[in-house]
């Protein structure tokens, strides 16, 4: 039995990971931190083996090294702080930390088919649409999705577009443009379910990483 703590408990993602955590196999749910319960996230570790933070940008860099600093492994959701600040402490402790930018299965594979599109019509354009409680733009599958793309050969246009609206959850449209043609892939989370299979696996298999330091869903399929 894993026990697992989150960070950001009382948050909308944060509340479903903790949902999504008591309902799955081998997993124990042991702590929830926010500061909306009154609960520091040094008292939620208490016997966790992995936190799941999905917390807001300016404080996941400090929770991250504070789990980190514990000897406890950190699945990380929240986007728009310094990854290769995390890095450098995930590298210098015995724990592993894996952020994700998206845990939906299909953003990830979304992802990978614009790898594979890029080389062929290299000219494209993200459009990402989220709720509008959404702290960072653009959002860290966006950045991610453009990293991807111009590493395979693309050139992402900038900026990349961002849209935050009441009614919307997480959506993004890669659009690529060539001679008298264009390809757009869209994927579509309508419900915070659509997450939980992905941080369910990261939860199970951050232990095991052979890297202290890990970035994509990918990584795990």
């Amino acid at each position: 039995m894993t026990k697992v703590a989150v960070s950001g408990a009382a948050g909308r993602m944060g509340a479903t990971v903790c949902e999504a955590v008591e309902g799955a196999e081998g997993l124990e749910l042991t702590g929830r931190a926010d500061p909306s319960l009154g609960v520091s996230l040094a008292e939620a570790l208490g016997e966790a083996e992995v936190v799941v933070d999905f917390s807001i940008p300016d404080t996941a860099l400090d929770n991250v090294k504070e789990c980190l600093a514990a000897g406890v492994h950190v699945v990380v959701g929240t986007t728009g702080f310094d990854l290769e600040e995390a890095r450098a402490a995930a590298e210098a402790s015995s724990a592993n930390c894996f952020v994700a930018p998206n845990f939906a299965i299909g953003a990830v594979l979304m992802m990978v088919v614009a790898q594979t599109i890029a080389p062929h019509m290299p000219e494209t354009e993200i459009i990402e649409l989220h709720h509008d409680k959404k702290l960072d733009a653009p959002s860290g599958t966006a950045a991610r999705t453009a990293e991807l793309i111009d590493a395979a050969g693309g050139h992402v246009h900038k900026p990349i577009h961002s849209v935050r609206l009441p009614g919307l959850v997480a959506h993004q449209e890669v659009i690529f443009g060539g001679t008298g043609q264009t390809l757009s892939i869209r994927h579509d989370s309508i419900d915070r379910h659509s997450f939980m299979p992905g941080v369910l696996l990261a939860v199970r298999k951050v232990g095991e990483l052979p890297d202290h330091f890990t970035v994509g869903l990918e990584k795990l399929l």
